[in-house]
């Protein structure tokens, strides 16, 4: 079993200075050091000019430029290493897993990926410019792999495939968008269906008033359904799935089977590693890393590293209030060797 931890970063203030502050963070760090060697590996697909991407975010979500222009100010960095880095547009992106539960009151999310990708932050932003609070672990930086804002709408995507990639925005850059402009399901809908999409991925929302929508989303077209469960395959856009679909469908089939009736119950569901719907496959990019909870209605987060954990439970509506959050990391542990990129040297790709 490896320890691993996130670091708890609350912030009240403008997106220049939040960008600043995550900068000041991550000068020198290990993250920093190994995403270097990783581009040195991964020959950097980037090609798009940066009024392009400036003009894209300000049309979405306008703090966010700001945000990266204190990220790079504070880095030292060039504009493009940072849109490279963090700028979520037209950025390539590997495969996942991941599976969504939603009940009445909660939203229950495993996040299934690579740990070398793993930054090991999670935010609580509350700007004071524009744009609604958040709360959610990172991705790239910028970007939410899950969340919640302060009017009780939640996020999770769970990936499909990344064949014929589109001029658009990848999906943890969305996921923040989302949150950070929309008050319920229906604007978050509205805006799925604008955004522009770089791949194939289906983003689960769900709000106060117990609502969910499977948003099924890809550079091709968007499809909006009913739904209160989801993995990793399309049930309505199915020319774009992957030719292998069992693990996806099994877990599907585990969730459905369970049906569980309270918050607790689908938090136990996807995070005991005997239930079936908590993954091992680190080196595969698909190992359950943490589990989220949801509960727009009650106003909290729940939030586990690691299978067979109980969840950290933050009132994040207090937060919003102006209270302060107590902890300053979360612990866990993951039965891997695979190295975190926030915690281990040489968390990078082999030539």
């Amino acid at each position: 079993m490896k320890q691993v931890h996130s670091d708890i970063l609350p912030f009240r203030g403008t997106h220049y200075d939040f960008g600043f502050f995550q900068g000041q963070k991550l000068k020198g760090s290990l993250t920093v050091k190994n995403r270097e060697k990783q581009w040195q590996v991964r020959i950097p697909r980037f090609d798009v000019e940066q009024q392009e991407v400036k003009e894209m975010i300000d049309r979405f979500a306008p703090g966010i430029w700001k945000e990266l222009e204190g990220l790079r100010d504070a880095l030292g960095w060039s504009m493009e290493q940072v849109l490279m880095e963090f700028g979520g547009y037209r950025v390539p992106y590997n495969k996942s897993g991941c599976s969504i539960v939603t009940g009445k009151g909660y939203m229950i999310r495993n996040y299934d990926y690579m740990p070398k990708t793993y930054e090991g932050r999670f935010s609580f932003f509350q700007p004071t410019d524009t744009g609604y609070a958040t709360a959610g672990p990172t991705q790239r930086i910028t970007g939410r792999m899950d969340g919640m804002n302060e009017h009780g709408l939640a996020l999770g995507y769970t990936f499909m495939n990344r064949k014929r990639p589109g001029p658009g925005f990848i999906c943890c850059m969305i996921g923040r968008m989302v949150l950070e402009t929309c008050r319920n399901v229906e604007e978050a809908v509205a805006m799925l269906e604008q955004l522009p999409h770089r791949h194939s991925f289906s983003y689960t929302v769900f709000d106060s008033s117990d609502v969910s929508y499977v948003v099924e989303a890809s550079p091709r077209g968007v499809e909006v359904r009913r739904a209160s469960l989801c993995t990793n395959h399309f049930k309505v856009l199915t020319k774009e799935n992957r030719y292998h679909l069992v693990d996806s469908k099994r877990r599907m089939d585990t969730m459905e089977q369970a049906a569980p009736g309270s918050a607790y119950e689908a938090f136990r569901l996807l995070n005991d590693r005997d239930k079936g719907v908590f993954s091992e496959l680190y080196e595969q990019w698909a190992g359950t890393i943490h589990t989220s909870g949801y509960l727009p209605g009650e106003g909290k987060v729940w939030f586990s590293l690691g299978g067979d954990r109980s969840p950290v439970e933050f009132d994040f509506s207090s937060w919003v209030q102006g209270r302060e959050i107590p902890e300053s990391t979360m612990w866990g542990e993951v039965d891997t060797a695979v190295p975190f990129v926030h915690i281990d040297e040489g968390a990078h790709w082999s030539r």
